[in-house]
């Protein structure tokens, strides 16, 4: 086993990643860049490498300086966590090249799964069914317009090489695909410097369900049966669990058997999951996420596995040394985002100074999260302050415990989605399970002020360009509280409207 590993994120994945390290005896080392100083992952490493400032091009995402961190203080291997690095086939690559293990996949799987329509025509190769729609970019506007034609509106444009809920548009007609297309094409030029698109079938109040996978470096691969995260807003996931009320035995049987499919159709190797759609009785792949997922802690909670430590060691050339009949599960998990941001105006960034931190816990409440009293919050980094899991013998207890858990939090100084989560959690149609990805938008989102969004956009990137000035003064800017938002941004309308925490 390794000695020594460098772990390559922050927050609240950077912790969790050290403390499964901690019990299996292995010394780990964290970066940071320069707000991150007093982070709770510095804070509780084994060893500290500082690697520049909060630009995260400068740090997180700079492979020659988290080389050069890994290689003076003699880790063994990396852990990239998710986000940043984590996808990236360069940095596996360069892990490779300097004799440094990658505690992920191999960079030939990451290169498959990268490029969503390369990834499309590796799946119909392999026999994964897949989502209707094109398996080659799209030229121009007039062959989507062909292309849409013949697979039927709604259709739904995504960028080739997208992620994170970018560079993706739903067109319902025609008439608006001009517009889609410009928008989508342009904003995943913007986001990953490559502005090519594809165009798939948009499904009829889809859910959408992963499938968690594991594999050794000896041909063994298993799955740990599905999560549900349908939950979520412009593509990005706010409640997550598993199992899913739309799968069966034999559904999650034929799930299972796909995703080690398409897992052992690319050479995988590590955790990794099978993103699909699932509509009216049918499931499609989406596509592969190559590495660790945020909600991977309600798949441990029953399966009653650490998916850090198996990955640990994977990465290290053990075999799993059990088949997919070892693998049970047990009663039912429900995993919560708590970000940093304000429901009630649009999902607004929340930045300010944690106070009055109170966290849940009890039985079968588990929280992941890297927040301390004093922390400052600001824009630089994902808005992901918290995690709240919880395990229940069933789906009514799991969702009992989540909403007593939910009501203990309090995370003072900042707004947070947790009040949208009850909301969620307390609906008559996510408590029968009536769930699809467009959940909120029809249940539980108030409706914003498009005034107030467009003001906040604004002194978004006002506060974004003050912040960057100010902490080019150094601490003349600290003291000037370089990371607090305006306090009306903060407050939202002066009309009485509660401030959430």
């Amino acid at each position: 086993m390794f000695q020594k590993i460098l772990i390559a994120n922050r927050g609240e994945i950077a912790l969790r990643v050290l403390r499964t390290c901690r019990e299996m005896g292995i010394k780990t080392v964290a970066v940071y860049s320069e707000p991150d100083r007093t982070a709770l992952h510095v804070r509780l490493a084994d060893q500290a490498v500082c690697i520049g400032p909060a630009a995260p091009r400068e740090s997180y995402l700079n492979i020659a300086k988290v080389i050069d961190a890994a290689r003076s203080t003699g880790a063994q291997a990396i852990h990239p966590g998710y986000g940043f690095l984590s996808e990236r086939e360069a940095f596996s690559a360069a892990c490779e090249e300097a004799g440094i293990v990658f505690i992920g996949p191999p960079p030939s799987a990451i290169r498959a799964m990268g490029d969503k329509i390369s990834a499309r025509q590796k799946m119909i190769a392999a026999g994964v069914p897949v989502v209707p729609g094109i398996a080659e970019p799209l030229a121009d506007v007039a062959v989507a317009e062909r292309e849409a034609a013949r697979i039927g509106y709604p259709v739904m444009l995504k960028a080739t090489a997208g992620g994170g809920g970018k560079g993706i548009r739903i067109v319902e007609r025609k008439e608006d695909l001009l517009g889609a297309f410009t928008t989508a094409s342009g904003e995943a030029l913007s986001s990953f410097g490559d502005g090519r698109l594809y165009l798939e079938k948009y499904l009829v109040a889809p859910r959408h369900i992963e499938v968690q996978v594991l594999a050794d470096a000896h041909g063994n691969c298993v799955h740990f049966g599905e999560r549900e995260c349908s939950i979520q807003r412009r593509h990005q996931k706010l409640v997550e669990e598993t199992p899913s009320v739309v799968v069966d035995a034999e559904m999650r049987r034929k799930m299972g058997a796909v995703a080690v499919q398409a897992a052992q159709s690319i050479g995988y190797r590590n955790a990794g999951t099978i993103e699909m759609l699932w509509s009216q009785g049918e499931f499609y792949f989406l596509e592969m996420n190559t590495r660790l997922q945020v909600e991977h802690p309600i798949t441990e909670m029953v399966c009653g596995v650490d998916l850090v430590r198996e990955q640990l060691r994977v990465a290290c050339g053990e075999p799993l040394g059990y088949g997919q009949e070892a693998i049970q599960r047990h009663g039912h998990a429900i995993e919560v985002r708590i970000n940093a941001e304000d429901p009630e105006h649009g999902f607004v960034p929340s930045t300010g100074t944690i106070q009055n931190l109170r966290l849940p816990g009890g039985p079968w409440v588990r929280v992941d999260s890297a927040l301390y009293r004093g922390m400052k919050v600001g824009l630089d980094y994902d808005s992901m302050l918290a995690k709240v899991i919880v395990w229940g013998h069933d789906r009514p207890q799991a969702i009992a415990r989540m909403e007593r858990a939910l009501m203990e939090l309090h995370i003072g100084g900042v707004r947070t989605g947790a009040p949208l989560a009850l909301r969620v959690l307390r609906s008559k149609e996510f408590q029968r399970g009536e769930t699809d990805t467009r959940f909120l938008e029809r249940v539980a989102l108030p409706p914003a002020s498009d005034r107030f969004l467009e003001v906040a956009a604004i002194a978004t990137a006002v506060h974004k360009h003050l912040s960057g000035q100010r902490r080019s003064l150094g601490a003349q800017g600290e003291q000037s509280g370089g990371d607090a938002m305006p306090a009306w941004l903060l407050m939202g309308r002066r009309d009485g409207m509660r401030r959430w925490s």
